[in-house]
């Protein structure tokens, strides 16, 4: 269904519709007892983050990504219960299938939030207000009243997200021309979706500390510290400017980039270990890779500890093997001075690529021992898929612990082979 391009004027009328504390909502609606007590949902392998607070923990200043200690700390009544990701895919699934009747421009943008563009519906229903009620109203029939949604509503994709964390849980706002500079001036550089906390560092070491700082900053001096790319994306943001089309979820769209992220159970202090996680994550990352037949040419890592380490590295040629993606990753920490002094730790670690093109695109090697490389791999893949993952493994992981496949965000490992073109609108 092509995109109607009167949709991409300024008079476009763009839902975010994000769900309030979705992980610990969906338990406390499963389970009544957890209802209005301080609750964090962790990851199923046991690991000590924090993945999502409830709004009572919130409230009393836990936050996620967190720590248990430190929230147990804070609030030492606080109920800790595994996440469930079976439960809140199905809960997103009745999501979807609620908003499509509504609009068939519905992009799911993470397991707990959605675009909508209203523009060409909305009269049918009292325009965006009406269609934001008849939604809420929904999801409290259909899913339940302990499940709650936040909504923004704008002219763009930027400012509808910006919206609907303005006035949060259960809140409405709506940003338009007449009021847009207004809002730009009370908020901080992080709730500009694209900004964290490293950006913002940079943003502050060239005198941008505010959302109008960055739209009152010349291209040049964001193109100097920032580049070509980076730089005309952040002016945008500064602007408020955002052509970006609402993509329905039932289309094919482009893989872009693939990673993974894991919190380690405790400030880890031995770099043989740290490793050994840097070398699982990359398996990981290449077995996706390999599942959607395509290969990547960039590699990132990013570590986080006493001290935190990010970079990236464009390799010669294709691959989609985890020892590939391991070399390069140890290229990377070498030119970053990656070393662990005897009070050095690592926390969190995020393995990616980018730069992916599908493999069938890429020409074909010519030296025998790359062939065989590939059926071996291929070989691995079989027997992992039937076995379970991880039966085959590398020997520098011989005695390390198995990650769980269950990723902390949106959709687990199982759950990514289900096509959303299933759920048929």
């Amino acid at each position: 269904m092509p995109i109607n391009k009167t949709t991409l004027s300024a008079d476009r009328q763009i839902l975010h519709i994000d769900f309030d504390s979705y992980f610990a909502s969906c338990e406390q609606q499963f389970n009544p007892k957890l209802r209005g007590k301080p609750v964090g949902v962790t990851a199923q392998n046991g690991r000590t983050c924090i993945i999502a607070a409830s709004r009572e923990a919130k409230k009393l200043e836990v936050k996620s990504p967190s720590r248990t200690w430190e929230a147990q700390k804070l609030i030492p009544y606080m109920v800790f219960v595994p996440a469930q990701f079976e439960r809140y895919w199905k809960i997103t699934r009745k999501f979807l299938n609620i908003c499509k009747d509504y609009s068939p421009f519905v992009e799911l943008f993470s397991l707990d939030e959605v675009f909508m563009d209203v523009t060409l519906t909305s009269h049918l229903y009292n325009g965006p207000y009406g269609i934001s009620k008849i939604i809420r109203d929904r999801i409290k029939n259909e899913i339940g009243e302990y499940v709650t949604v936040s909504v923004g509503i704008s002219y763009n994709k930027l400012l509808a997200k910006l919206g609907s964390g303005l006035n949060k849980p259960n809140g409405l706002t709506e940003i338009t021309k007449n009021n847009v500079w207004d809002i730009y001036s009370k908020i901080k550089l992080t709730d500009l979706c694209g900004i964290g906390e490293r950006i913002k560092k940079r943003l502050n070491g060239i005198s941008i500390y505010t959302a109008i700082d960055l739209r009152n900053a010349p291209l040049e001096i964001l193109l100097k510290e920032f580049k070509d790319v980076e730089g005309h994306f952040l002016k945008n943001l500064g602007m408020a400017h955002d052509d970006s089309e609402v993509i329905p979820y039932y289309f094919e769209t482009e893989t872009k980039s693939v990673g993974r992220n894991y919190c380690l159970p405790q400030n880890e202090y031995d770099k043989r270990l740290v490793l050994q996680n840097v070398y699982e994550l990359c398996e990981e990352v290449t077995l996706k890779l390999r599942r959607l037949n395509k290969k990547a040419r960039t590699a990132g890592i990013y570590l986080g500890g006493d001290k935190n380490i990010h970079g990236r590295k464009t390799a010669g040629s294709y691959f989609e093997t985890g020892q590939e993606l391991f070399n390069l990753c140890m290229v990377i920490l070498k030119e970053n001075n990656f070393y662990f002094g005897k009070n050095s730790y690592v926390r969190r670690i995020g393995i990616w690529v980018s730069g992916i093109e599908n493999s069938a695109n890429i020409t074909l090697s010519l030296f025998e021992e790359d062939s065989r490389k590939n059926n071996l791999w291929k070989t691995v893949d079989k027997i992992n898929d039937k076995f379970g993952d991880h039966t085959i493994r590398n020997a520098f992981l011989l005695y390390a612990d198995k990650l769980t496949t269950v990723p902390n965000g949106y959709m687990a490992d199982k759950y990514e082979r289900t096509k959303l073109s299933s759920l048929n609108p």
